[in-house]
């Protein structure tokens, strides 16, 4: 993945767990990253993309968070937490 305008994306500590970037200039959300020991990836808002991307979801996480109106049945793996 290729970053244009960088110097616009802020960072800040959301809980002790995540890291949460953001465009500087509007506010959009565009990444979140944890900061646990061996969780090594940076999660991507697919809102940020114009384009078919040709990906797929991997996996629901947080789902024993989820609001009582949200199901899930799509056959993707599901966990409660990372």
């Amino acid at each position: 993945m290729t970053i244009h305008g960088a110097r616009h994306i802020g960072w800040y500590q959301s809980s002790e767990q995540v890291l949460r970037g953001f465009c500087s200039v509007c506010g959009s959300t565009l990444f979140w990253k944890p900061t646990i020991e061996g969780y090594e990836f940076t999660a991507v808002a697919m809102g940020l993309f114009d384009s078919p991307t040709k990906s797929h979801l991997a996996k629901h996480t947080f789902v024993e968070d989820k609001g009582d109106y949200y199901e899930i049945a799509d056959g993707i793996t599901q966990s409660k937490s990372y």
